[in-house]
């Protein structure tokens, strides 16, 4: 049965993305980011479960992928057309509703990113270009940073050139050469694991300073530490 429970908390992280999309499609995208909090659990939770157990399989790292592209590839996109409709009445001329489309790029280059992470070797302790969910969270902090902020929040999350530069910049982000530690701990020590610890302290202090809206500094913080300790090792 131990083989099985893996499993079972992969699926539960394809149900909270499915009831993540339902929410989002029905214009309550402060729930959508709920939910996707749940599914980043359950998919953070089935992976340190199937250690614990030993209860690797192909079906399961199968089955993980196709949930993560539900969950971290359709929601986000969604969650972002939904933002861009939003927006305005024109973006860049065209109507919100058509440009809004291009919010989907999130969920391509999503799939992109999880066929690669399949088949590349080197993601084994680390990550080549950034994970969908850390992707996911930014986008679904969006909506949670206006339900929460201030008119200037709403002003400034809603301009729908800044919303098309997330989409673009996220959507390289995700398929960028560019190596990205992981939040695994194989022991305690500080010389193994001070950018994983740094990048804890600083993102604590910032949630305690700004809430909802540390949310996305915190995913910029992680790949700025990433790239330095790059950058150190090179």
């Amino acid at each position: 049965m131990k083989k099985h429970i893996p499993n079972a908390i992969t699926c539960l992280n394809l149900f909270a993305g499915c009831l993540a999309l339902y929410f989002a499609f029905h214009d309550k995208l402060v729930y959508t980011a709920y939910l996707v909090a749940i599914a980043a659990a359950f998919d953070f939770l089935d992976g340190m479960v199937a250690r614990v157990l030993g209860a690797y399989s192909e079906i399961g790292k199968q089955l993980d992928s196709l949930a993560d592209m539900v969950s971290f590839g359709v929601v986000p996109g969604t969650i972002m057309f939904m933002l861009l409709q939003k927006s305005g009445n024109t973006i860049l001329g065209l109507p919100a509703e058509t440009i809004a489309f291009s919010g989907f790029l999130i969920t391509i280059f999503s799939a992109l990113r999880l066929a690669k992470f399949n088949i590349d070797t080197r993601q084994t302790t680390s990550f080549i270009g950034l994970p969908t969910p850390a992707c996911t969270i930014f986008v679904a902090s969006l909506p949670l940073i206006l339900a929460n902020g201030s008119l200037i929040h709403y002003e400034i999350i809603l301009n729908p050139l800044l919303l098309l530069f997330f989409t673009v910049l996220l959507s390289f982000l995700l398929v960028a050469e560019l190596p990205l530690f992981a939040l695994k701990f194989t022991n305690l020590t500080w010389q193994d694991n001070s950018v994983r610890f740094i990048f804890l302290i600083l993102s604590a202090i910032l949630i305690a300073l700004l809430q909802f809206a540390a949310i996305p500094l915190i995913i910029v913080l992680y790949v700025l530490l990433s790239f330095f300790k790059k950058t150190s090792h090179s």
